[in-house]
């Protein structure tokens, strides 16, 4: 077609993207008027402002109300790149990074440590000094009608040990109940008890964020409750001695202005209604005064952050149950109330919410992570990182994607994308009141002429003021692991996902090694029963150059074959269509795909054996995302390694695959097809300094008994750069990857060249090596020949190939099996072999020997294993 002239053009060259954005057909001609004119008007109805302290942006309607399905606007694409382009665009696009940077709320300094001060700054910036400090306190209360000062805030003015001592706070203030001293530079614990040990009535003291705060262990946390024997609360945490006056304190009742009388008081907590006890690390809550009686009208309760392992889950369960007007509660899930949100609400039947979440959809989805009030993941930096640094940390929550696609064929990789300031600032919620969606625009009438768009439009009437807000997960339901998903963009529970982990950890190290089927009947030479030569139909074009072995004779037409060599998967369809029979050989395995694809080859080995130490922790992203973040949490928290590989199910040659230690950007990935994530061998064998891996060829006549072979020859391939680890080089294919058949530059080395300088270099023997690898690689079939009897067939042969890394400790690590794989190298260059008979493998004769081994059961330039 040619230009788009008018909307019923619009509408033939874009049906199909129409309905895929799933813009009601009613705005239609309000978008092609918008796309026609390239009018962008959000501007007039929206306004970008900063929260989160300037750490993040949301979008606010200003217009004075929008109806939903009312209007229709253009998002432009602030930038748009494939993944492995992303820092080079960044360094070399003017004004590119430091747009994204402002974008993403990255372009700042955090943790900018204003100057230390020995004096105190009131609301309107006036200094005090320290004495003039302490006079107003007095001042205030006696002002107040009271002779003495019970609550005492002493913050971020720079005071000192020497200072502190020099005060003689307990001699000027001998009835505080509270002193806060947060924020100074008190570093010597004696300090703290030389000066303020004489404060007997002392309820509560504060010395968070001083250097002495690092010293406050167990014993000196027992010495300091010891010493004052009234105290409930230490560094905002509870001590065992809490009791009215700590609660009081967490439910607004005491504080600065109302600190409380020296002696308990009968009844003080009966007005509280709610009562956040979050983060105060107590170990029993069943004390006299956390009661119904002293709080008979509490209808609020936050108990996330708290151990209260002093208390059974039942004993737990009795307390609460006796609040009569308790109907909101906020726990850690799973926690010391249970595993299960639905457990908890069964047991405790009067609750409305659970976590900010009413309590009949939690019922109604069964939803894992249960949680409205999760906290956003906010980007991390530090001074030293440069802005591309920070964008490329930053970004994965701010993209989105789509690929392209003609009559032809799919686009291998996405094409990633930020919206501009205005889409960027769009936030999420479980119930939005907008819809974003990707959309091409072409003004030709063709793909070439394609513009991209994000199209904005309200599903839900909006009224001034409204934060407009969008489902970040559209269309995912926890059928597809949402809960999981929204770790991406939010801080959601660690413990629940380490305990995930920690159960499939244990299920894997349970498991016993198994042992294959063994059957006596063994496969035989197929020439004995057909004629002096076999008909071969392949598709593989080595096959045809290379198969020249007069037992072997090509035929075009898959009908009269007796064998079938393709590298089309072969399944019931297939032979119905071309007329494959049982009688005829084929150079694959049912169910194959066990090995063959990187999900199913990592769900068989963990079945045979567990967590094999030649396997790297896999995990499916479909099925066990919250395992993959659990063990991350894990790994963060014991300080461990913590980069992974993404690889998709059944790709080849690296397409879409990633290393990263941004988990965000592991969970985001899934958006472009099914992947496994592979714990990444950060420490490899190297070779020259540069990352290798090694290819082997294995052919199997039989799963059962279980009858594989090991080609003689194996070959090295190199990455090109040296191994870094630096987080721009996780973008250098050239570094972490070795395949160069199909981009970069393919540089040969011949085998046994690699072997005599690697013993060099390392100084270990490629013998021991080997036996391991062979060790391995007999596992590998084991595994499957055990897990999957279904395999076996005596009408099958095959030829797997085999890639194997080794760690920086030489042992063997498996990578993944290829089915059909690529033999370029194999028939091209001869190879000095190193095992078996010795001599030199002739290429020529590469596909004469498999067939040879396969067919005829020779065992030239073959070992069986």
């Amino acid at each position: 077609m040619a230009v788009i002239k008018d909307y019923a053009d619009f509408l033939e060259v874009h049906s199909i993207l129409l309905a895929a954005t799933g813009i009601p057909e009613s705005l239609y001609p309000k978008l092609f008027q918008k796309l026609s004119t390239e009018t962008f008007d959000g501007g007039d109805y929206f306004q970008v402002e900063p929260c989160e302290g300037g750490r993040q942006r949301r979008l606010v309607l200003t217009a004075e109300g929008m109806g939903k399905d009312s209007d229709v606007f253009l998002v432009d694409h602030a930038w748009t790149f494939r993944l492995s382009d992303a820092p080079k665009q960044l360094e070399e696009v003017p004004g590119l990074a430091e747009r994204m940077a402002a974008l993403m709320c990255v372009d700042s300094e955090l943790n900018e440590d204003p100057e230390e001060s020995t004096h105190g700054v009131s609301e309107n910036g006036t200094t005090f000094s320290i004495e003039e400090i302490l006079e107003s306190e007095i001042r205030k209360a006696k002002e107040k009608g009271d002779d003495v000062v019970r609550w005492l805030e002493l913050e971020e003015i720079g005071l000192d040990d020497e200072a502190l001592l020099s005060l003689d706070l307990p001699s000027k203030f001998p009835n505080l109940l509270a002193l806060s001293l947060c924020g100074n530079n008190i570093k010597n614990v004696e300090t703290v008890f030389e000066g303020i040990s004489r404060f007997k009535n002392l309820r509560a003291l504060w010395l968070n964020d001083n250097p002495v705060a690092q010293k406050c262990g167990q014993v000196v946390i027992d010495r300091i409750v010891q010493e004052f024997p009234k105290l409930e609360i230490f560094n905002s945490r509870f001590t065992i001695k809490y009791g009215e006056w700590a609660l009081g304190f967490c439910s607004d009742i005491y504080g600065k202005d109302n600190p409380g009388p020296n002696q308990q008081t009968e009844h003080a907590l009966r007005s509280v209604t709610g009562l956040d006890l979050s983060k105060r690390s107590i170990r029993n809550l069943i004390y006299k005064a956390f009661s119904p009686v002293e709080m008979p009208h509490l209808s609020y309760l936050n108990l996330r952050g708290n151990p209260l392992d002093d208390n059974s889950v039942y004993d737990l369960m009795e307390i609460l149950k006796r609040f009569p007007s308790l109907n909101s509660l906020e726990v850690d899930i799973p926690g010391p109330l249970g595993e299960s949100a639905v457990e908890i609400l069964e047991s405790l039947p009067n609750l409305f919410l659970l976590n900010g979440v009413k309590a009949s959809e939690i019922f109604e989805t069964e939803k894992h992570v249960v949680d409205s009030m999760l906290q956003p993941r906010l980007p991390e930096w530090t001074p030293q990182e440069s802005l591309v640094d920070r964008v490329l940390n930053a970004m994965w929550l701010y993209l989105m994607s789509y690929r392209l696609a003609n009559e032809e064929k799919i686009d291998e990789t996405s094409v990633w994308y930020v919206m501009d300031e205005l889409g960027s600032a769009l936030r999420h919620s479980d119930m939005p009141n907008f819809r974003v969606s990707p959309f091409l625009y072409m003004p030709k009438g063709n793909l070439s002429s394609a513009v991209s768009f994000s199209i904005l439009w309200p599903t839900q009437d909006v009224q001034k003021g409204d934060e407009c807000t969008r489902d970040f997960l559209f269309g995912i339901g926890e059928d597809k692991q949402r809960s999981a998903r929204l770790t991406t963009w939010f801080h959601t529970p660690k413990n629940y996902f380490i305990k995930v982990y920690e159960r499939h950890l244990q299920k894997l190290q349970a498991k016993h090694p198994v042992s294959p089927p063994v059957q006596s009947l063994k496969a035989s030479s197929l020439i004995h029963g057909y004629s002096k030569h076999l008909c071969v139909y392949t598709d593989n074009p080595q096959v045809e150059e290379w198969l020249t072995r007069p037992e072997f004779v090509t035929t075009s037409n898959p009908k009269e074959a007796d064998i079938i060599w393709t590298s089309m998967q072969i399944d019931e369809d297939t032979r119905k269509a071309v007329g494959i029979t049982n009688e005829q050989y084929i150079n694959q395995f049912p169910y194959e795909a066990c090995l063959v694809m990187k999900h199913h080859l990592a769900e068989t080995i963990q079945q045979a054996y567990g967590s094999p130490q030649w396997l790297q922790p896999t995990y499916d992203l479909e099925k066990h995302l919250a395992e993959l973040i659990g063990d991350y949490f894990v790994r963060q928290r014991d300080n461990a390694d913590n980069l992974w590989i993404l690889k998709p199910w059944n790709m080849a040659r690296t397409i879409d695959t990633t290393v990263t230690s941004n988990l965000s950007a592991i969970i985001r990935l899934m958006e472009t097809g099914p992947k496994i994530c592979q714990k990444y061998i950060e420490h490899p064998a190297l070779f020259r300094g540069k990352k290798f891996d090694l290819r082997y060829i294995v052919l199997v006549r039989s799963m059962n008994p279980l009858e594989i072979f090991l080609y003689d020859a194996f070959w090295v391939r190199l990455a090109n750069n040296s191994y870094s680890l630096d987080s721009h080089s996780l973008y250098d294919y050239e570094t972490h990857f070795t395949v160069m058949n199909y981009r970069g530059t393919l540089n040969h080395m011949n085998t046994p060249d690699f072997v005599r300088e690697f013993e060099e270099e390392h100084q270990v023997k490629w013998l021991d090596i080997h036996q391991r690898v062979r060790a391995m690689i007999r596992s590998v079939f084991e595994g499957a020949a055990a897990v999957h009897p279904e395999m076996h067939s005596p009408k099958s042969r095959a030829m797997y190939g085999l890639d194997v890394m080794l760690d920086s400790a030489f042992r063997p690590k498996l990578l993944e099996v290829t089915y059909c794989p690529d033999c370029g190298r194999a028939c091209k260059y001869d190879m000095e072999s190193l095992f078996g008979d010795g001599g030199v493998v002739k290429a020529s004769d590469f596909f004469n020997y498999v067939f040879g081994c396969l067919f005829l059961n020779e065992t030239n330039r073959v070992t069986a294993l």
